[in-house]
């Protein structure tokens, strides 16, 4: 059928096609981490927080925003854990094996992106991403159509230390924000600078830092506090507060 056919029938054309490709949302949740930093028995993704794991949480999250079409988790090759989600059967998810670092993991999930879509990924231990932080991210693209990250204005004096654990200096917090995630962009622009920053032995710390490298400037969007990042023991019952204040708020 022509594309002229296709206008007749009502029907979407290849040009169609290609535009809702490019709108396209793929979360991608790299979850191959072992968090020895909790000093669990488990991967911290799955230390449970108000009746179920982290994870399940924040899969959650993603799973359920309307405008994500696709969610890859990419997982560690012993993980024998996931299998056992309610998640991890819904239809809008898929697995991955990831790997050794964050930015591998990250790699081998967008090798199942499509190559017009963007790219959200967002940390496994983050469970209190709200609707509204998420829905500020894909409308930040009109703005910045080059990728933008979720992150949070420094408000807190900042200090360098020394190699003797003292003061070094004060440094200045005008324009120092704290990095957070989801963040946001082109699939195939973010597998090329990730695999070029790679290549060039560059640490990659999170996907802006592949792309900074790379001579792009990302937007920043500013996110929500209670965003936080479970790491330590004691982020654990902060997380169940910010979780049980978001379940009363419904």
């Amino acid at each position: 059928m022509t594309a002229l056919e296709c206008l007749d029938h009502g029907l979407p054309t290849s040009a169609d096609l290609v535009r809702q490709s490019e709108h396209a949302v793929v979360a991608i949740v790299p979850a191959a981490g072992i968090g020895s930093r909790m000093g669990a028995d488990r991967p911290k993704q799955y230390l449970e927080v108000c009746g179920q794991s982290i994870l399940a949480h924040t899969l959650d999250r993603l799973l359920f925003h309307s405008q994500i079409s696709q969610v890859i988790v990419a997982l560690h090759s012993d993980d024998n854990i996931f299998d056992s989600l309610p998640q991890a059967v819904h239809p809008k998810l898929t697995k991955v094996l990831g790997g050794g670092e964050r930015a591998d993991s990250v790699l081998a999930a967008l090798q199942l992106a499509p190559q017009n879509s963007w790219a959200l990924v967002h940390d496994a231990a983050r469970p209190c991403l709200t609707v509204s932080d998420i829905d500020k991210l894909l409308a930040s693209r009109v703005q910045f159509p080059q990728g933008a990250i979720l992150a949070m204005p420094v408000r807190d004096t900042m200090k360098r230390a020394n190699q003797q654990g003292e003061i070094g200096s004060t440094v200045c917090r005008d324009n120092l924000w704290h990095a957070l995630t989801p963040q946001l962009f082109k699939a195939q622009q973010l597998k090329e600078c990730l695999n070029a920053a790679i290549a060039a032995g560059v640490v990659v710390t999170d996907e802006a830092s592949a792309m900074e490298w790379a001579g792009i400037s990302p937007g920043l969007v500013s996110g929500r506090a209670d965003n936080i990042k479970v790491t330590h023991p004691d982020d654990l019952g902060l997380a169940e507060l910010f979780l049980m204040r978001a379940l009363t708020s419904q």
